[in-house]
C-alpha cells in the first residue's frame, strides 16, 4: 500500500510568492491545502496542481483578517486524522499611505493579517507538528523588517523575531521554524502596492521561483533565518550592524524621495 503524501498549507496561495510555494511544493512530492480569499482563483490553482503535479490540492477559503475564519485554518492545521506537515504563512499586503494617512480601521486589518495570522496559524501548527515530532513551519517576513519604513517593516520585524524565537522553542522537537526575508521580488504584490519597478534599480529584484527554491533549500539545511539573494545577504548584514539613528535617517531620505514605500517583500492576500 503505497505511503500517503506529506500535506503542505500555504496561506496567500493563489498569486507571487504563495503560488511558487504550492507549485515547488507539489513538484516535490506534497499534496497541498490551499488558503486565500477569492475562491475562483483557489479552484483554478488546484486544477492546475493536479493536472501538472498530480497533486492533490485541498481549497480553504478564509478572509485572514476575521477570526472565525482564521480559526477555520488553525482547525485544519490542528487536526490529528489530516495531518499537515509543513506550514507557509505567506499571506500579506501592504498599504499605500503612510500611517498617520491611513484609516485606522486599515491599518487594524493589515495587522491582523501579517501579524495575528501568523501566530495564531503558527501556535497551531506547532502544537500539532510537536506532538508528531516532525514539522516545518516557513513564515514569509522581509527584509523591510530590518528597516524602519512604517507598519508593514514593524510586522515584518515581529514575524522575524517571532519565528526565531519559535525556533529556539521547537528546537530538539523535531518542528523547524525559518523566516523567509526576500527584498524586491517580482510578484503582483508590488504591483498593488502602488510600487514602480523602475524606482528600484534591476539588480535588486528576485525572481518568486528563485526565492522559493533557496527557502526551501534553507528549511531543509535547518535554517532560522532564510535571506534569499547576495545582496540581500548583504543589506542585511550591513542593517544588522548600521547605528538605527542611521537606518531612521534613511528612512526619512527615502520617504522624502517618495521611493521609500511601506513595502519591499512579499506576499498575497
Amino acid at each position: 500500500m503505497a505511503q500517503p503524501k506529506p500535506i503542505a498549507l500555504v496561506t496567500g496561495a493563489t498569486s507571487g510568492i504563495g503560488l511558487e510555494f504550492a507549485r515547488q511544493l507539489a513538484a516535490g512530492g506534497h499534496d497541498l491545502v490551499i488558503v486565500a480569499r477569492d475562491t475562483a482563483r483557489l479552484e483554478r490553482v488546484a486544477d492546475e496542481l493536479n493536472s501538472t503535479y498530480a497533486a492533490h490540492a485541498e481549497t480553504l477559503p478564509a478572509d485572514l483578517a476575521q477570526r472565525t475564519q482564521l480559526q477555520r485554518v488553525a482547525d485544519r492545521l490542528a487536526d490529528p486524522d489530516r495531518p499537515v506537515d509543513v506550514l507557509v504563512n505567506n499571506a500579506g499586503f501592504a498599504l499605500k499611505g503612510q500611517f498617520l494617512q491611513n484609516d485606522v480601521a486599515d491599518e487594524e486589518r493589515h495587522l491582523d493579517v501579517l501579524v495575528l495570522a501568523v501566530l495564531v496559524l503558527s501556535h497551531a501548527a506547532a502544537r500539532a507538528m510537536s506532538t508528531r515530532g516532525r514539522g516545518r513551519i516557513v513564515n514569509v517576513s522581509s527584509v523591510a523588517g530590518f528597516l524602519t519604513s512604517g507598519t508593514y517593516s514593524a510586522a515584518k520585524a515581529w514575524v522575524t523575531t517571532f519565528t526565531e524565537g519559535l525556533a529556539t522553542e521547537l528546537a530538539g522537537t523535531g518542528v523547524t521554524a525559518t523566516a523567509l526575508c526576500p527584498g524586491f521580488t517580482h510578484t503582483e504584490f508590488h504591483q498593488r502596492s502602488g510600487i514602480r519597478r523602475d524606482s528600484t534599480p534591476g539588480f535588486m529584484w528576485l525572481e518568486a521561483r528563485r526565492v522559493v527554491a533557496d527557502a526551501l533549500a534553507d528549511v531543509e539545511k535547518g535554517r532560522v533565518l532564510s535571506v534569499p539573494g547576495p545582496q540581500y545577504k548583504a543589506v542585511v548584514g550591513l542593517l544588522r550592524v548600521m547605528p538605527r539613528s542611521l537606518v531612521r535617517s534613511r528612512a526619512r531620505t527615502l520617504r522624502r524621495s517618495g521611493s521609500g514605500g511601506e513595502s519591499s517583500g512579499s506576499g498575497g492576500h
